[in-house]
C-alpha cells in the first residue's frame, strides 16, 4: 500500500490523474495478488483465504453485502411487530432445544463441563414464562456433526417466540417474512435457484407429513403402522434402515430420503409424529401428532416451528421418553432439563416458536449451492 499526495487534474482524454508531489510507503505486500483477469478460482483456496477471495472476486463482496441486508431486514421485520431482541447463553449446562451432538468445553473456575449451544429454544421459552410476550434472537449455534453443502458446525439461526399464538399463525408470519425479504432485497418474489424457478409469492403449499410420504411413494397407509411393512417399503425404495430401529425412525428415514429432495417449491410439512417432536404441543384432533411444521424450499429444510408444549407433566414424560431413547443408543435424544421443567411449572402461556436457518435462506437468495459460499470463514479440515 502507498499513500500519494499531489494535485488532481484531468488529462486530455478526460481521465482523473494525480500529479504526484509526495509518495509515502504505508505497508508491505509480500505476496502477489491473483492474476487480474481470471481471479482466484481454486475453491479450497477461496475458502481458506477468504481475504484473497474478497480481493480477487468482487461478486463475493455482493454475496456478503446481501447477507447483511437480509439479517437487517429480518431484524426490522420482527421489531416492527413488537418483538424484543434478546441474548441467551452460548454455553449450556445441559444441551437441549434440538436433536444434535454438542461440542463440550470445560469451565475451570466452576469445575464443570459445559456445552456450546445447539439451540437457544429452552432459554427463550424461559423468557416467555418470565413475561416477555414476543422475543427473538439471531445468533450462532454449534453442532458437532458432519460438514456438507448445507451443514457447517457453526451456523447462524433466527429463533423467535410469541405468546397467545399457534403454529398456524407462524405459517402466515413466515410467508410474510420470506416473501417481503425477497421483494426488499432482490426486488422480486420469483427467483432462480440453481437453474430452478422458485416462487416465493404466498400462499405456499401445506402438506401433512404422513400424506407426503404415502403420496410421494404410492404407499399403503399400513406402512406407517407396521414395522415389517415399513422395513420392506424402505428396502424396496433402496433406503438402508436398521431393523432394530423403532418404527418412527424408519418412517422418518423414508421421508428424509424420498420427500425432502422433491420439495422444490415452498412447502409446509405439517402434523409431525410426537416421537420426533418432543417439545411440540399435541394436536387436539390426534394426540399422536403435533402442531408442528417444517418449511422446505429447494429440497432442504429452511424452518422448523410448532405450538409449544406448555404442560410440564407432559414435557417431563416426553423428556423421560427421550432419555430412554438415549439409553438405547440415540446420542441425539434430549436429556431431562430439570430447570426448564421448573420454569414450565410456573406456567407458560400458549406460545408458538420457530427457528429459521439464516445461512440456508441466504444461499437461496444469493443462488449459492454451498453453505461455504455464504459463510465468511467456513470450517475446513486442517491444511496439509
Amino acid at each position: 500500500w502507498i499513500g500519494v499526495t499531489g494535485t488532481l487534474f484531468r488529462t486530455k482524454t478526460n481521465e482523473f490523474t494525480v500529479e504526484v508531489t509526495q509518495l509515502t510507503f504505508l505497508s508491505k505486500a509480500l505476496r502477489p495478488l491473483p492474476e487480474k483477469w481470471h481471479g482466484l478460482t481454486d475453491v479450497e483456496t477461496r475458502y481458506r483465504q477468504r481475504y484473497v477471495d474478497l480481493i480477487a472476486n468482487p461478486e463475493v463482496h455482493g454475496i456478503f453485502a446481501t447477507r447483511s441486508r437480509i439479517i437487517a431486514g429480518i431484524r426490522a421485520f420482527l421489531v416492527e411487530r413488537g418483538f424484543l431482541e434478546v441474548e441467551t447463553p452460548m454455553m449450556h449446562p445441559i444441551p437441549g432445544g434440538a436433536a444434535a451432538k454438542p461440542f463440550v468445553t470445560h469451565h475451570n473456575a466452576l469445575g464443570v463441563d459445559l456445552f456450546l449451544r445447539i439451540a437457544p429454544e429452552l432459554y427463550l421459552k424461559r423468557l416467555i414464562v418470565g413475561g416477555f410476550p414476543r422475543v427473538f434472537e439471531i445468533n450462532r449455534n454449534f453442532r458437532n456433526e458432519g460438514i456438507s453443502t448445507i451443514h457447517n458446525p457453526e451456523f447462524t439461526m433466527l429463533e423467535f417466540y410469541v405468546s397467545y399464538a399457534d403454529y398456524q399463525d407462524l405459517i402466515i408470519l413466515t410467508e410474510e417474512l420470506v416473501s417481503s425479504l425477497a421483494q426488499q432485497v432482490l426486488g422480486k418474489t420469483v427467483i432462480d435457484y440453481q437453474g430452478k424457478e422458485i416462487t416465493l409469492t404466498p400462499p405456499w403449499r401445506r402438506w401433512s407429513y404422513h400424506q407426503a410420504i404415502l403420496e410421494m411413494n404410492n404407499l399403503d397407509p399400513s406402512v406407517l403402522e407396521d414395522q415389517d411393512k415399513a422395513i420392506a417399503a424402505a428396502n424396496k425404495l433402496g433406503i438402508a434402515v436398521d431393523p432394530k430401529w423403532p418404527l418412527f425412525n424408519i418412517v422418518n428415514e423414508i421421508f428424509e430420503e424420498t420427500v425432502e429432495p422433491n420439495l422444490q417449491q415452498p412447502t409446509f410439512i405439517t402434523d409431525y409424529p410426537i416421537e420426533i417432536s418432543p417439545l411440540a404441543r399435541r394436536k387436539d384432533s390426534n394426540p399422536a401428532l403435533t402442531d408442528r411444521f417444517e418449511l422446505y424450499i429447494a429440497g432442504r429444510e429452511i424452518a422448523n416451528a410448532f405450538s409449544e408444549l406448555n404442560d410440564p407433566l407432559d414435557q417431563r414424560a416426553r423428556f423421560e421418553g427421550q432419555a430412554a431413547q438415549r439409553a438405547a443408543g440415540d446420542e441425539e435424544a434430549h436429556l431431562v432439563d430439570e430447570d426448564f421443567l421448573r420454569a414450565l411449572e410456573y406456567g407458560m402461556p400458549p406460545t408458538a416458536g420457530e427457528g429459521i436457518g439464516i445461512d440456508r435462506l441466504i444461499m437461496l437468495f444469493t443462488n449459492q449451492g454451498s453453505i461455504r459460499d455464504v459463510v465468511l470463514f467456513p470450517q475446513l479440515r486442517p491444511e496439509k
